[in-house]
């Protein structure tokens, strides 16, 4: 019995290689990676060799390349061509690849906008493009990629409003915005995401209330980080947040928050790290925050808090890496 297993996972191995070697990688994507590469720098160029992207013959796949066979054929699923100084426009020919599940084109030089056309990559989970100099606004097409779970656009100069089509990504666990040029207000309807995590939109001009960011019944299921500092912000912070349950990070850092700090924001289960440091928050905080079994950090400097008032924690500024939560 055991052998007849054996040899039946040699069979299928064997078979699977032959596949491999066999199949012809679909002429839509070899055109589509010889478009790009011919668009790319040195760097890049240099470790792509060969004619077919997926490999051919005693040719690996091209660097950052991963496929996989459908059918007959091989199609490109990943494309990761990060780090390499790329300079110059977003590829356009990238959103030729209709299998692609994974783009990271992270810390580059790209300029200009995200093509429209980004909507047409309906496979993708992940879309890394910060650390890069890409600008104007954030197309809504983004919101067409249902299937989509992390969201990278930080560190680019992105002008113009948050669109709200982004919440009509039902996936999206992970959306990093900050350190952008966005303003207005952040769209309510984020809230409605059942599975997002993590929202950071520090370090942009953004203005509105938490009141109006919560203000749909059940907003904000399964998040647990919330990232507004560094914009501007303002009215105070509602008793409402607490029903945001899974919060673990509020970062409200340098906006123009005023009033009391609602004593049931002490109620929230584990809630760990809350920064409130320069706003325009007063009166007195609540004895609940310092019995709070998670609580680790507390920063209040900058505000108009009652003299008794005092921080948690040694402060360091919270800082967490994208990297943290790409899968």
């Amino acid at each position: 019995m055991a052998s007849s297993s054996c040899e039946l996972l040699v069979i299928c191995v064997l078979s699977l290689f032959f596949v491999l070697a066999h199949s012809k990688t679909l002429k839509r994507d070899v055109k589509a990676l010889s478009e790009i590469k011919a668009s790319l720098g040195w760097r890049v160029v240099y470790s792509w060799v060969g004619d077919d992207p997926c490999g051919d013959g005693d040719l690996p796949p091209w660097s950052g390349v991963t496929c996989s066979t459908q059918g007959d054929y091989r199609v490109v699923t990943e494309l990761e061509v990060y780090a390499v100084s790329i300079v110059g426009p977003f590829p356009i020919a990238v959103t030729n690849l209709l299998d692609l599940t994974r783009l990271d084109l992270h810390n580059n030089k790209l300029t200009g906008p995200i093509p429209p056309q980004i909507g047409r990559l309906k496979r993708l989970k992940v879309l890394n493009l910060r650390c890069n100099k890409l600008q104007d606004v954030i197309p809504p097409e983004i919101g067409e990629l249902k299937r989509l779970t992390h969201l990278y656009l930080s560190f680019n100069s992105f002008k113009g409003e948050i669109p709200k089509e982004l919440a009509a990504l039902p996936e999206l666990r992970y959306l990093y915005l900050q350190e952008n040029r966005l303003i207005g207000r952040i769209p309510a309807e984020l809230g409605t995401l059942q599975n997002l995590r993590h929202l950071d939109v520090g370090n942009n001009h953004l203005v509105g209330t938490i009141r109006e960011l919560i203000r749909f019944d059940g907003s904000f299921p399964s998040l647990r980080n919330l990232y507004l500092n560094n914009n501007y912000m303002s009215g105070g912070v509602p008793a409402q947040l607490s029903n945001l349950t899974s919060l673990e990070i509020v970062y409200l850092s340098y906006n123009k928050f005023i009033g009391n700090i609602p004593f049931t924001i002490s109620h929230i289960p584990k809630l760990t790290f809350l920064y409130l440091d320069h706003n325009q928050f007063t009166g007195r905080i609540p004895d609940a925050f310092y019995k709070h079994p998670f609580l680790k950090e507390m920063y209040i400097e900058g505000n108009m808090f009652k003299q008794d008032a005092s921080p948690i924690g040694t402060h360091i500024v919270l800082e967490v890496s994208d990297s943290d939560f790409v899968v």
